[in-house]
């Protein structure tokens, strides 16, 4: 199985480590023919206008939305989850449309306001996943189809799934959590063979017992070819 991350800006070197981790081969996609052959794609943090900007430039915004459209997985990573909103507050213009949801940038504040928090989020188990929130977004709304995956203790909307689309305001990589890469890539396993994966399209995986995997590690080691620098 090959992920991809879009490594045109921020901390896609992290989210490489984390599949690396889980025995999955990561793939850096700074071009269009990048994402050939890729079986899911992560949108990392990092700087999201600056994103904005590098997608433009390098083709990638079409390519894109067409992987999407063809059911594989995406995940976003904090500023990933504002590219992949369908509204961002205050006028900006959509990136990638691909979830039915109103963000909010910097909601938490600035650099010094970042912190940490345990999150419960009953689809990748009992055990509570760590996430660290670095100038991170806020949802405001989320559509009908949308699914909620976690909140902080205060109700605000930290981690959503709707269809393929995954997002989360906080990074899982830079805490060493593997579980949402599990998930995706247990999406991606039932996109290649919806006989086979572990859910069916739209619908999130089982559970697994607490502090069981959603996906066996590969025995495998992967490091994808590396595209032209941006």
């Amino acid at each position: 199985m090959r992920i991809g991350v879009l490594a045109v800006q921020g901390d896609f070197r992290e989210h490489l480590d984390t599949l690396r981790a889980i025995g999955l081969e990561g793939v850096e996609v700074r071009l269009p023919g990048d994402l050939e052959g890729i079986d899911a794609l992560i949108l990392p943090g990092g700087e999201s206008t600056t994103m904005r900007k590098l997608i433009a430039r390098w083709g990638l915004r079409e390519p894109i939305l067409a992987l999407a459209a063809a059911d594989a997985p995406i995940f976003g990573t904090c500023a990933g989850m504002i590219v992949l909103s369908r509204e961002i507050v205050g006028g900006e213009e959509p990136v990638l449309p691909l979830l039915d949801v109103s963000v909010v940038r910097n909601a938490f504040g600035r650099q010094l306001d970042s912190f940490e928090s345990d999150l419960v989020v009953p689809v990748l188990g009992d055990t509570p996943i760590h996430g660290v929130f670095i100038r991170a977004p806020l949802l405001e709304r989320v559509g009908p189809r949308v699914d909620v995956l976690a909140r902080l203790d205060d109700g605000r909307i930290v981690a959503v799934r709707e269809g393929n689309v995954l997002a989360t305001a906080f990074h899982p990589e830079l805490a060493g959590e593997t579980r949402f890469h599990r998930l995706l890539a247990t999406m991606a396993a039932a996109h290649r063979d919806p006989d086979e994966g572990a859910s069916r399209r739209g619908e999130a995986p089982a559970p697994p017992r607490s502090g069981g995997s959603l996906l066996r590690p590969r025995s495998s080691r992967g490091g994808g070819p590396r595209p032209p620098a941006a």
